[in-house]
């Protein structure tokens, strides 16, 4: 069957993100941790009837459990909201300006147009106002369309009430095509719609390379207004510390991160909490020189300028062809396992060189007792005679040099020879080993071991050679 890029599965996830290898995010003067917290400003921007609402907002409040009230306006729910604008607002103001902590608002645009004094605050603090969307709802059912000219009203009402355009969006309560219409708005340096990382990193939809600044839901206040979440200020103190702790050791040891923070004015303005916000920025603190405090947009900045999108064609978004061209020699003359292996349900993860060769394997180990057989004899002696005549594939012909396989003498390569004959003649295909996990020495070894083997088994050992070869060879290809 011949799989065109349109009809084979491609998983949309991305499960591997920076893998084993986090990049060094390069921190300002050598900073360990980088500390971001936002301060969510959503007070007059929640479901309410006022608002053109069908319902009042049921949505991280005091009141747990609560469900919204159809054609109705909700008092308490209301009065909540009001004290965050009202009394936590500038009680967090203060904690954070005392401290010379920058914080970035998610500003909810029609919240934002309703406290014109909490907006000329966060500019004379010098905070990043940051967009939080037109209105604080749930856009999981929203028509695209509707979605689309929220987030284009509230760039312009945004621009109207702050004096400039917001560089950054977190939606929140999404949909599954936000972040898509987020992108392609075009004016964002950065969106924060997700919880995938503890650095920055890029999508690509379609022609464009998108910054995202994860942002987090554990390290957040809202588990005050979530069952089984903190009691106590004393409880956010410690999870916000030992998050800290962590994160602080791993950039000691040399994989420095960023740390985030998620505040809410109704629910960490309130005194008991806000003391905990107090004693944590206060702890913080107290690593000097190893703790960078910055807004998103100050890490966003950075990561453009440290950590440029790269460029390159990823496996599991090419086209057959390309794919063929690039990866059908990897299992020696045997083009069939790559052309299997293009047709599993790839996805990020086998964009990687480990990720590939699970798939290549995958392909392989499914394959007939006859088809694999077939591999095997695909390959060719050591040292052998194609190797004399030079007629190696260029990895073999790269993978026997590294070893040294091609400089031998005149009785090591009669030793080599024999052992070919010998193998061969025993098994029915020729001894494979991954060259370039030994040295010439542990080659002949396990030659003379496995020449002992029982046909079956061996048969097994050279597979698992076989696949660790394509391993090899892709990981080359994929640096």
């Amino acid at each position: 069957m011949d799989h065109s890029r349109q009809d084979v599965k491609r998983y949309p996830r991305d499960m591997i993100g920076y893998g084993t290898n986090p990049p060094d995010p390069n921190w300002p003067n050598g900073a360990k941790i980088a500390v971001q917290i936002v301060l969510n400003y959503e007070e007059g921007g929640e479901n309410n009837i006022l608002h053109g609402d069908p319902a009042s907002e049921a949505f991280l409040s005091e009141i747990v459990g609560a469900a919204p009230w159809p054609g109705q306006r909700h008092w308490n729910m209301e009065s909540i909201y009001e004290y965050g604008a009202r009394a936590g607002f500038w009680r967090l103001h203060r904690i954070f300006t005392e401290a010379g902590v920058p914080l970035t608002i998610y500003g909810v645009a029609t919240a934002l147009a309703r406290s014109p004094e909490q907006v000329d605050a966060m500019k004379a603090a010098g905070w990043e106002i940051a967009s939080h969307g037109l209105k604080w709802i749930e856009y999981k059912d929203a028509p695209e369309e509707v979605e689309r000219e929220h987030i284009a009203e509230a760039v312009r009402l945004h621009r109207e009430v702050v004096g400039e355009r917001p560089k950054g969006l977190y939606v929140g309560r999404t949909s599954m095509q936000s972040v898509r219409l987020g992108v392609e708005e075009g004016g964002f340096v950065y969106l924060a719609d997700a919880y995938d990382d503890d650095l920055p990193h890029y999508i690509r939809l379609g022609d464009r390379d998108q910054l995202i600044v994860p942002y987090t839901l554990d390290a957040n206040d809202m588990r005050f207004a979530t069952p089984q979440g903190f009691n106590s200020g004393d409880q956010f103190f410690a999870y916000l510390r030992d998050t800290f702790d962590m994160l602080l050791g791993e950039g000691r040891a040399g994989a420095p991160k960023m740390m985030s923070v998620g505040l809410h004015c109704r629910l960490a303005g309130r005194p008991g909490r806000a003391m905990a916000v107090k004693r944590f920025l206060e702890y913080a603190n107290g690593h000097g020189g190893d703790v960078w405090f910055a807004t998103r947009l100050q890490i966003a900045e950075h990561w453009l300028q440290t950590h440029p999108p790269q460029s390159r064609q990823l496996p599991s978004a090419m086209d057959k062809s390309t794919f063929m061209k690039r990866f059908g020699g990897i299992y020696e003359h045997s083009s069939w396992v790559a052309e299997r292996a293009y047709a599993l349900e790839l996805g990020a993860a086998h964009d990687t060189a480990s990720g590939l060769a699970n798939a290549m394997a995958r392909a392989f180990r499914s394959g007939s007792p006859d088809e694999r057989l077939a591999v095997l004899k695909a390959h060719p002696d050591l040292a052998g005679k194609l190797a004399a005549a030079k007629r190696l594939t260029a990895d073999s012909t790269s993978e026997q040099a590294s070893a040294g396989l091609d400089a031998l003498t005149d009785e090591e390569r009669e030793h080599f020879e024999r052992l070919n004959s010998e193998y061969t003649e025993k098994h029915g295909f020729p001894f494979i080993i991954a060259v370039r996990d030994h040295d010439k020495a542990s080659i002949l070894n396990a030659f003379e071991r496995r020449l002992n083997n029982e046909t079956e088994a061996e048969r097994e050992t050279a597979a698992r050679q076989v696949e660790r070869i394509g391993e090899l060879r892709l990981e080359a290809l994929l640096q």
